[in-house]
């Protein structure tokens, strides 16, 4: 199921919008500001941005470009004004598409379709708590705040975002870390897990809180902190 995050100052408009794609199977994060909706990235992954381009404190413009100035997610810009300046603006600044109120659902959905449809997948993304892991680029991101890993380190997180809750003997994550065969001790783990919480510390993640040490065992990473 793709995520839409619907950008709105007017209730009516956002219940109106999720009126239409919910039932095609789109999940939709209504926010009434611009900079609710980016607070809301900075922590979550979103497929698609719909942007109201005229409202109060930030517009849909500055909006746009600060989105775009972090995060690479299509943006179809929804606004009543439909001069051809205005269009041309909104995807010179980073909009993928340009959609005039009043629209027609079904030229809401096909355009929504189409613009998912060339944009490359981002839902093997992975956010938790305001951390954001690409597998694809292998970047790592909390709260927009680059943080860097080594290949290791990065295997080690993603395998631990992805299994939550789940505890890794230090054996396991050897052979499906370094692979089958390694010669690799026990501490070289230790030492790989202890660099990887202290850089996410470091950025302001609260590591300690999550990835676990199961003593005499290996690691988890815990689904609530605390639990």
């Amino acid at each position: 199921m793709s995520t839409i995050l619907i950008v709105d100052d007017e209730t009516r408009m956002l219940d109106l919008l999720s009126l239409y794609l919910e039932p095609a199977g789109y999940k939709c994060i209504k926010k009434t500001s611009a900079h609710d909706a980016i607070s809301f990235l900075e922590e979550y992954t979103s497929d698609l941005v719909l942007l109201d381009v005229m409202m109060p404190e930030m517009d849909g413009w500055d909006a746009c470009r600060e989105i775009r100035r972090h995060w690479d997610i299509p943006i179809i810009m929804l606004t009543a004004r439909s001069e051809k300046p205005d269009i041309v603006k909104g995807l010179k600044i980073g909009a993928d598409d340009y959609i005039s109120k009043p629209f027609d659902e079904s030229e809401l959905l096909a355009r929504i379709e189409a613009v998912l449809r060339r944009t490359p997948a981002t839902n093997s993304m992975i956010s938790f708590n305001g951390l954001i892991l690409n597998p694809e680029s292998y970047e790592v991101k909390f709260k927009s705040l680059s943080i860097p890993l080594t290949p290791k380190e990065f295997s080690l997180l993603n395998l631990f975002l992805q299994n939550l809750n789940k505890v890794f003997t230090r054996d396991h994550l050897i052979s499906v870390i370094w692979g089958y065969g390694v010669a690799t001790e026990d501490r070289t783990i230790d030492s790989h897990v202890r660099n990887l919480r202290d850089k996410l510390r470091k950025a302001g993640f609260s590591a300690d809180d999550y990835l676990i040490t199961v003593w005499g065992v290996g690691y988890k990473w815990l689904e609530k902190a605390g639990k």
